[in-house]
């Protein structure tokens, strides 16, 4: 029963084709878990038991008449933000505690009509604005390599999930980070997709320039499978992209050699990376060259986006919570009331200038682009760090050295800005056992390139066979 609960979203598929395994058998094994694991982490917030049942039922059926679907039988967690039919969607925030869809996010959709059985709704800071995981209703998710430790955020339930064993693949969305930080700190794979190949809608407002979905997964090849189903337009979703010519699951097999690799652990900002996380990446990045690619290291000088990021984020906050934001301020995570504060201290050119600074560095990154085909970073300035209760949001210090509260991202958040697909992949382990990600950054549009490459390295250093400590037997 327990090999069960490691088994990847694709060999589940093959287990259920060849009548090894039938999806009810999968479910139960994984609610099984989550009962037993679950109250150690707090991945899963909402369970959805009796209604993942039925579906793994329908599914079973489907295989019987040999119709089954492109994700049927498949088990996945959705994060608590995004719309669920029926299902409490609590955004983790005290306002909307009780508050239960009366439809289906479009990629929610997409994922149940493709025969994805829904195990239920995972953990997030209030509207997912910080990079650790807690909320006033829930509580803290941790990680699952150390129960001290925090799983990162936005999207730390479904990372905590998806590594310690819970649902092979879980969705995710990332304004600044928020599937690759979780990712990185959690020792799984994690794909922002470009801006718009995923549709958002229906949504709560806020997030509205930054946001992208995607989603977190034990290996690079149920991550392309994931896509293929999610991606595509929308006439609701005014960014939508147009659909992808090919299939993301076969174009990631194709062959690396000769791929021209940039490799940075300094964007431009200047701030301190953790000694242990620079040497490991930088490892991993140079392996590259094993593999028939030319990998050299670069310093860009980027503008620094830093503060332009903290105005996006607070600026798009208060305005979508303008009209009960009275309410909200007796009801916020303590936290989040200082950046309310200086929200309402912004200008309207502050806001303006962000945008001027986004074209900025779209040139900036553009010029790298034209010589390189991706780029490679550390996916984080640091490994997880401790899990307290509403904080700390950001470690204190990096190396040594005295960090702001969003330097320690400082490698994530410029690529929401410039809308380009990026990944973190498991590249080793600090001297405390805790996961380290390095972060593959493609251009815009070309996610089937970032999924070569990371399946490349995951083909040549493969992570499935350590598990983290909460699940040993």
């Amino acid at each position: 029963m327990s090999e069960i609960c490691w088994m990847s979203a694709t060999e589940l598929l093959s287990a259920y084709k060849r009548k090894k395994l039938s999806p009810v058998e999968v479910v139960k094994a994984l609610l099984a878990r989550i009962d037993d694991i679950n109250p150690k982490v707090n991945a899963f917030v909402t369970r959805t038991n009796d209604m993942a049942l039925s579906a793994a039922r329908e599914s079973e059926k489907a295989f019987q008449k040999g119709e089954p679907r492109p994700l049927e039988g498949v088990p996945i967690a959705i994060k608590d933000n995004v719309f669920t039919k029926g299902i409490r969607t609590t955004f983790g925030s005290k306002l909307y505690e009780n508050f239960v869809p009366d439809r289906d996010a479009i990629l929610v959709e997409r994922l149940k009509n493709a025969g994805a059985v829904i195990l239920g709704k995972t953990n997030l800071p209030e509207f997912g604005l910080v990079g650790i995981t807690d909320n006033l209703i829930f509580g803290k998710t941790v990680n699952p390599w150390n129960l001290k430790r925090t799983s990162g955020g936005s999207s730390g339930g479904a990372a905590a999930a998806v590594a310690a064993g819970l649902c092979p693949v879980a969705h995710g969305n990332d304004g600044g980070g928020s599937i690759r930080i979780p990712s990185s700190f959690c020792g799984v794979f994690g794909l922002k997709s470009s801006f718009g190949r995923i549709p958002i809608y229906p949504h709560l407002p806020g997030w509205e320039t930054l946001n992208h979905e995607g989603s977190l997964t034990r290996t690079v090849e149920d991550n392309a499978l994931l896509l293929d189903v999610m991606a595509g337009p929308s006439l609701y979703d005014r960014a939508s992209l147009p659909r992808y010519p090919g299939k993301f699951q076969k174009d990631m097999k194709g062959d690396v050699k000769g791929l021209r690799l940039a490799f940075t652990s300094d964007l431009g900002g200047g701030f301190p990376v953790d000694s242990q996380v620079l040497e490991i990446s930088r490892k991993a990045a140079f392996s590259f060259k094993e593999l028939g690619c030319t990998v050299e290291e670069i310093k860009p000088g980027w503008i620094n986006m830093e503060s332009d990021f903290v105005v996006t984020l607070v600026s798009e906050t208060l305005t979508a919570h303008e009209n009960e934001l009275d309410k909200y301020k007796e009801v916020a995570c303590p936290p989040y009331l200082p950046f309310l504060d200086f929200a309402v201290l912004l200008k309207n050119t502050d806001v303006i200038k962000v945008q001027f600074n986004r074209e900025k560095l779209n040139e900036q990154v553009s010029q790298v682009f034209e010589k390189y085909d991706l780029m490679l970073t550390p996916t984080l300035a640091t490994a997880a760090f401790e899990a307290g209760d509403m904080g700390p949001l950001a470690p204190a210090k990096v190396n040594g050295q005295d960090a702001t509260p969003s330097s320690w991202v400082c490698f994530t958040y410029p690529f929401n800005f410039t809308g380009q697909p990026a990944a973190s992949i498991p590249c080793g382990f600090n001297s405390e056992g805790l996961p380290i990600g390095l972060q593959i950054v493609g251009r815009r549009l070309d996610e089937a390139m970032v999924l070569r490459v990371a399946a490349a390295f995951e083909k040549a250093h493969p992570w499935r066979d350590r598990k983290p400590p909460i699940t040993a037997v």
